[in-house]
């Protein structure tokens, strides 16, 4: 019997599957047991020859269940190497304790594991030969003393640095035949510890590629790559249901309503990476190409009087502020006023009397109902427009909830097609420069890092004015508001 054949062995007699198919024998899938083969490929003496190995697979194809099978079988049946210590690690300890929770599951639901598997909240040990398997975290800090056997870092492109892995990795150097896996999404930086790994796993000859091998220039038995997703380079339609299925090997046993619901709802990159398994260059591009391009309509000009509300996002110095009104009839998008700090120039500041005339201006023109402005450095040109009787309501943008909310919203408009703009360059350029901070609450519009001098402060003051325009449409709102409150 080949080690493959092992592994496979005791997956299949031994574990079972969770939630909607609890209880279930794990059968693996055609691609599972080729992953498996090619993981597990030994020479002549019956060596292991793969020491790192990368899976690459888009969310809900069982990626947590593989690499909780993986765990278990070198902590009780791996002959390989006495005494093994199997680690779980992942950027957070919620993460990290995916995979775990899952090999306890299994190791529970096991009559047979259970006897020989002693199972506690944060470890499980096998009484055969000594072995322990626990779950550690980046942001616990670097672990020290570990000598694993057996690695499984689950969802590595969220690591920023290669620490932990270095550490792990490093820390297996002195047993006999220690195998690292990595089981991941795609992410957006290739200088990152998963983007070197795949960027190397490309060049490796026998990579594997949506269950082809492929030839490569570099030979290395010890790396082995399995990658279901996009190559690079390749153009492909992230709407149609047939990339869908080539790029996640278990489409046909998920539910296509889910998948079409979360690409009408996803940000394209994020659905990209998170859906398909693609490299994408941001961190998650705002708007999918072309979008905001056929929205413009620069020959729509709001009128005098027009029902408007206005979204602000100012700056002091060395950053820009934005005014733009947002029609509450059509939700036209046109801008007010700009202000950038010219390149290089450290001296700017932000000509605030200028601002504070151009808002004047605008409450003069239009029929506002409301001024929805982040009072963050301009707390006291705020206070002193309600004062002059403007409609002034706080919209505080680094409130994520409030800003997730703000974002998908007007992304949902955007790709419906719900709004229209003015066409001008500068709010183009800040929505092109602006990209998604995913949190579990939802995402929001950011920066690409918090130094960078790619602004986006018109493209804030645009999401925040069409939500709060949305917000009045919807509930009728009524009178203004002439009080500075905290909208949550």
């Amino acid at each position: 019997m080949s080690q493959a054949e092992r592994v496979i062995k005791f997956i299949e007699t031994f574990l079972t599957f969770g939630h909607s198919y609890a209880g279930q024998p794990f059968v693996l899938e055609p691609f599972q047991r080729e992953t498996l083969e090619d993981m597990y490929v030994t020479d002549d003496a019956g060596m292991r020859l793969r020491r790192t190995y990368i899976l690459g697979l888009a969310r809900k194809n069982g990626k947590s269940q593989v690499g909780a099978a993986i765990a278990l079988y070198h902590l009780i049946a791996d002959d390989a190497d006495a005494a093994p210590q199997v680690i779980s690690a992942a950027g957070d300890r919620a993460q990290a304790r995916l995979v775990f929770d899952e090999a306890r599951r299994m190791v529970l639901a096991s009559p047979d594991l259970s006897k020989v598997c002693e199972v506690y909240r944060g470890e499980i040990r096998c009484t055969l030969n000594g072995g322990t398997y626990k779950a550690v975290s980046a942001d616990a800090g670097l672990q020290q003393g570990l000598n694993p056997s057996c690695v499984i870092f689950d969802e590595l492109h969220v690591f920023k640095n290669p620490e932990l892995y270095e550490a792990l990795t490093l820390g297996s150097a002195t047993r006999r035949s220690p195998l690292t896996v990595v089981i991941s999404t795609a992410g957006y930086d290739l200088d990152t510890p998963l983007g070197r790994l795949y960027s190397y796993g490309l060049r490796v000859d026998g990579h594997r590629l949506n269950g082809v091998a492929r030839k490569g220039e570099v030979k290395d038995p010890s790396f082995g790559m399995t990658w279901y997703g996009p190559e690079p380079g390749e153009e492909f339609d992230p709407a149609d249901p047939e990339t869908w299925k080539r790029f996640n090997p278990l489409y046909e046993k998920l539910n296509a309503a889910d998948f079409e619901t979360a690409h009408s709802t996803t940000h394209e990159s994020a659905f990209i990476r998170y859906r398909l398994n693609g490299w994408t260059t941001a961190q998650s591009a705002f708007l999918p190409r072309g979008t905001w391009d056929g929205l413009a309509l620069p020959e729509r000009k709001l009128a005098p009087k027009e029902l408007v509300v206005l979204g602000f996002d100012g700056a002091w110095k060395g950053d820009s502020t934005g005014l733009v009104a947002v029609s509450l009839e059509d939700f036209h998008i046109e801008v007010l006023g700009h202000w950038e700090a010219p390149e290089g120039d450290q001296h700017w500041r932000t000509p605030v009397a200028e601002v504070e005339d151009r808002i004047r201006e605008a409450l003069d023109h239009f029929s506002v109902r409301e001024l929805a402005a982040d009072p963050y450095r301009f707390e006291q040109s705020l206070q002193t427009l309600e004062q002059e009787g403007a409609p002034v309501v706080e919209f505080t943008t680094n409130s994520r909830q409030r800003m997730t909310q703000a974002t998908q919203a007007f992304y949902d408009a955007a790709v419906d097609g719900d709004m229209t703009h003015d066409g001008s360059p500068a709010l183009a350029r800040h929505m092109a420069n602006a990209v998604l901070k995913e949190t579990p609450v939802g995402a929001y519009v950011t920066k690409e890092h918090g130094a960078s001098k790619r602004h986006i402060d018109l493209a804030v003051a645009t999401i925040v004015g069409h939500y709060r325009a949305r917000m009045h449409t919807a509930e009728d709102a009524g009178p203004v508001r002439t009080s500075l409150i905290d909208i949550i």
